[in-house]
């Protein structure tokens, strides 16, 4: 198998635990009031569908560049840290009714982001670019449910 589609399966695989959600907990989300900027939200999927692409192809990358060896283990797994704790957010947002359980996925998330890319700036640029989606996305998502705790108090 090519590492391309093993890193695109595990990818995959795991981006569907965001569907780990009940239907109580989305009439619980669709109550929620949103800041008046956010007109763009059907394309959220999408978006995040182009986050998870290009992430994966900046694992690839990585990954050709030195397969197997300890160094690329570990940013696998930093990319996979990466990839859970943002695909937590919803479900773990939704079954705790909590923005602030969001919020703070998303700035770990961030975090973690900029890390991976500054320590795979190193081993190829292209790969770090790819994760620039990611980098412009995530502090969006997670200033708008910062927001939104303003909006909705009681659901902080």
């Amino acid at each position: 198998m090519q590492p391309w589609m093993v890193i695109g399966g595990v990818t995959f695989l795991v981006s569907l635990g965001a569907f780990l959600i009940r239907p109580r907990d989305i009439k619980w989300e669709m109550k929620l009031d949103r800041p008046r900027w956010l007109v763009f939200e059907p394309l959220i999927p999408v978006i995040w569908t182009v986050v998870f692409v290009t992430g994966a192809a900046s694992a690839t990358i990585v990954w050709n560049h030195a397969p197997g060896t300890l160094t690329t283990w570990l940013l696998m797994a930093v990319y996979l840290l990466l990839e859970v704790v943002t695909v937590a957010y919803i479900p773990a947002t939704l079954r705790t009714r909590s923005l602030a359980v969001g919020t703070t996925l998303g700035a770990i998330g961030v975090v973690i982001g900029i890390a991976l890319a500054i320590a795979v700036w190193y081993i190829s640029p292209w790969a770090t670019l790819l994760l620039l989606p990611y980098l412009a996305w995530s502090p969006i998502g997670t200033l708008t449910t910062g927001q939104m705790i303003d909006l909705n108090p009681e659901a902080e």
